[in-house]
């Protein structure tokens, strides 16, 4: 199905839960968020539901988001599941990596195709910082698992902040000659949960990096674009000659074309299906569900309804959650 400015709907990412084992600066606010209760959860049946809904309109591919998805208990047999659904050509999943190791390989036997993994420095110190609590070797260990278990290729997910992580830019483009990894670089998003980040921290004014001065950062390596083609996904590629990987930037803020290709709606772990990440336009599905009902016009919808783009350069986002409690 297409919505109302001709872009094809064809990738619907599921949050399954809003917890996480982290507590990122970027992704929640330092005073935390108050967790969904149990019963507002939505069931993996319900999900699969949900699913089966979207694939009628012409979805095809999966990703599982959080909060942090691993921490959800069970989360191994919703992968098999949607396995199950004929139409699904493509499950994957974004994670910190913090219990990737212990899952790997049951993930992979379940159906899941690769995982993004968010790392944003190899500074073990820095990355405490940045998590507010996380451990970089499990995340390292994680990535080891992943890559054995063949959940490739492996996405390496870098939110860049000046003065925090921007002198790493560099050494994680390099990973790309060493392994078949894509490594993108995340524009700063000015989302409401960055304020009250805590000392050391740059707020977005001083923090945003545009993917322009990245590229500059990077001119050393001689990119080339690579070809793209319509709803391939969020992310400009490149690739260095000889490199094994590709390199990839994440740029809502200095991409003027960034919402023309976009190809995906939302569904949160309560159930509400967001057609724009930053949009408080959502539809809520849970009491359809749960009354029996069906909600294949209520998918429709939100897909007609879909925004034209975001309004981030007018700083405007959402207030209604933060990213976490999104799936961003």
């Amino acid at each position: 199905m297409e919505d109302q400015f001709g872009r094809k709907i064809n990738y619907l990412r599921i949050s399954v839960t809003d917890r996480c084992n982290y507590r990122c600066v970027y992704c929640m606010p330092e005073t935390g968020v108050t967790w969904q209760a149990h019963d507002n959860i939505m069931r993996f049946e319900e999900i699969v539901q949900v699913v089966k809904s979207a694939v009628k309109v012409g979805v095809t591919k999966i990703r599982l988001t959080g909060g942090e998805p691993l921490v959800r208990p069970g989360i191994v047999e919703l992968v098999r599941m949607l396995n199950r659904i004929p139409e699904i050509t493509d499950i994957s999943m974004t994670t910190n990596g913090h219990l990737l190791a212990h899952q790997a390989d049951a993930l992979k036997e379940a159906g899941l195709k690769r995982v993004n993994i968010s790392l944003d420095t190899f500074n073990p110190d820095l990355f405490k910082k940045i998590t507010r609590n996380g451990d970089l070797s499990q995340v390292l260990a994680g990535i080891e698992a992943a890559e054995k278990a063949g959940l490739t290729p492996i996405k390496i997910n870098m939110v860049v902040v000046r003065g925090i992580n921007d002198s790493e830019i560099l050494e994680f483009a390099k990973l790309t000659f060493q392994n078949p990894w894509h490594v993108r670089y995340i524009e700063l998003m000015p989302i409401k949960n960055q304020t009250g980040w805590g000392s050391g921290f740059p707020n977005y004014e001083e923090g945003y990096i545009s993917t322009h001065e990245m590229l500059k950062i990077l001119e050393e390596l001689n990119l080339n674009k690579f070809q793209q083609f319509t709803n391939q996904g969020p992310a400009t590629l490149y690739k260095a000659q000889n490199a094994k990987g590709m390199i990839g930037f994440i740029s809502p803020i200095d991409d003027d074309h960034f919402c023309a290709r976009c190809n995906r709606l939302r569904l949160t772990a309560d159930g509400h299906l967001r057609s724009c990440l930053m949009s408080e336009q959502e539809v809520d599905l849970l009491p359809a569900i749960r009354n029996g009902n069906n909600i294949d016009d209520m998918v429709q919808a939100a897909i007609r309804n879909k925004p034209a783009h975001h309004f981030l350069k007018e700083k405007l986002s959402p207030n209604d959650r933060s990213m976490m409690q999104i799936g961003g």
